[in-house]
C-alpha cells in the first residue's frame, strides 16, 4: 500500500531558557498508508499535540524527517509545503477553528481560494458540501450564529473542501453533546468506508478508538503500541 505520510526517526524539542530542552517527542517512526483508519491516543501530556501538528505537516521536526506523499518536507519551502498540504490534508480541530467575520459559506470556500481555485468554483464547492451536511439554510450564518454542532459541521465541510485524501481530526468531538459528536464519527467512518479517505484521530477518548483500524498509543513523547485490526 501506498504511504501517504511517513515519520523517519522525528525529534522534537523546545528550547526553555535556562532549563534546557523540553523534548516532547522522542525517535518516532510511523507510517500511515492510503485509506487506513488510524486513532493516535494518550494520556494528557503524552505528546499528543505535538504529534498531531507533526503529522499535519503544521511544524518541522528538530531531527529527522517527514515524507508527504513521498515528498520530504525538508527539501520544500513554506509555500510548496502549504500547497501540498491543502491538497493532501483536511483539518478538523475541537476548537472548530472558523473565522468569525467570515460565513458559514465563506469557510468552506476558504482552503480552495488559498491554493487557487477560482472564487465561483470555490463558493459552488462549499455550497454543495454545506447542503450535503444539512446546513443548506445556514450558509450564510456566521459562526457566532451557529450551534457547536453546526459549527463542526462546517468544519467538517471546509476539511473536505479540497478533496484531500487525508482527513486530520483532533478531538472532533471534544466540545459536541453525544449525539452530534456520534454523527461526526460516524460520517468519519462513512468518508472511510464508502470513499477511502485515510482518517487520523488524535484522541484521548477510548470511546472513540473503536471507530478506528489501527490504534497507536503514545506515552511520554515514544510510541509504545501500535496494533492493527486482524482482516476477517
Amino acid at each position: 500500500m501506498e504511504s501517504v505520510i511517513r515519520i523517519d526517526h522525528v525529534w522534537k524539542q523546545y528550547h526553555m531558557g535556562d532549563a534546557g530542552p523540553l523534548i516532547v517527542l522522542k525517535d518516532i517512526n510511523l507510517d500511515i498508508k492510503k485509506g487506513e483508519f488510524v486513532a493516535i491516543t494518550g494520556p494528557s501530556g503524552s505528546g499528543k499535540s505535538t504529534m498531531m501538528h507533526i503529522i499535519g505537516v503544521l511544524d518541522r521536526p528538530s531531527q529527522g524527517d517527514i515524507f508527504l506523499k513521498n515528498r520530504s518536507i525538508s527539501t520544500m519551502s513554506k509555500s510548496e509545503l502549504a500547497i501540498l498540504r491543502g491538497k493532501t490534508i483536511g483539518f478538523i480541530f475541537q476548537q472548530f477553528n472558523l473565522f468569525p467575520t467570515l460565513s458559514a459559506l465563506e469557510n468552506v470556500a476558504l482552503p480552495m481560494e488559498i491554493i487557487n481555485e477560482s472564487e465561483d468554483d470555490a463558493l459552488k464547492r462549499a455550497e454543495k458540501l454545506l447542503v450535503m451536511l444539512g446546513l443548506g439554510d445556514r450558509m450564510h450564518h456566521k459562526p457566532t450564529e451557529l450551534s457547536g454542532g453546526q459549527q463542526q459541521r462546517v468544519a467538517i465541510a471546509r476539511a473536505l473542501s479540497n478533496n484531500p485524501e487525508v482527513i486530520l481530526a483532533d478531538e472532533p468531538t471534544g466540545n459536541l453533546d453525544s449525539k452530534t459528536g456520534a454523527f461526526v464519527m460516524d460520517f468519519l467512518g462513512k468518508l472511510h468506508k464508502e470513499e477511502g479517505k485515510t482518517v487520523i484521530l488524535i484522541t484521548h477518548d477510548l470511546n472513540l478508538v473503536k471507530y478506528a483500524k489501527r490504534i497507536i498509543h503514545i506515552k511520554d513523547g515514544s510510541i509504545i503500541k501500535d496494533t492493527k485490526e486482524e482482516k476477517k
